[in-house]
């Protein structure tokens, strides 16, 4: 299954973190630099969720920003 919102299409980013080297310069030193630059992905926060589609009750995967904007209709 993949990691993407079935409501919403949301699915995973590229994105990097930094390593910074140096001491601020609010704290008394020359700045920061950046020492290197890795590749990440940024996950969407997914939950399974039971839904009722078509009359037929499904899971499936649903980000939390559609769980809480309503756009679940949750089967009981």
């Amino acid at each position: 299954m993949a990691r993407r919102c079935e409501l919403c299409g949301k699915q995973p980013v590229m994105g990097r973190t930094y390593t910074r080297k140096g001491k601020p310069k609010k704290e008394g030193g020359v700045g920061q630099h950046i020492a290197r630059k890795n590749p990440r992905r940024f996950m969407p926060n997914l939950q399974p969720a039971r839904m009722l589609l078509s009359g037929r009750v499904r899971k499936i995967l649903v980000c939390t920003r559609c769980i809480k904007g309503g756009r679940l209709l949750r089967a009981a």
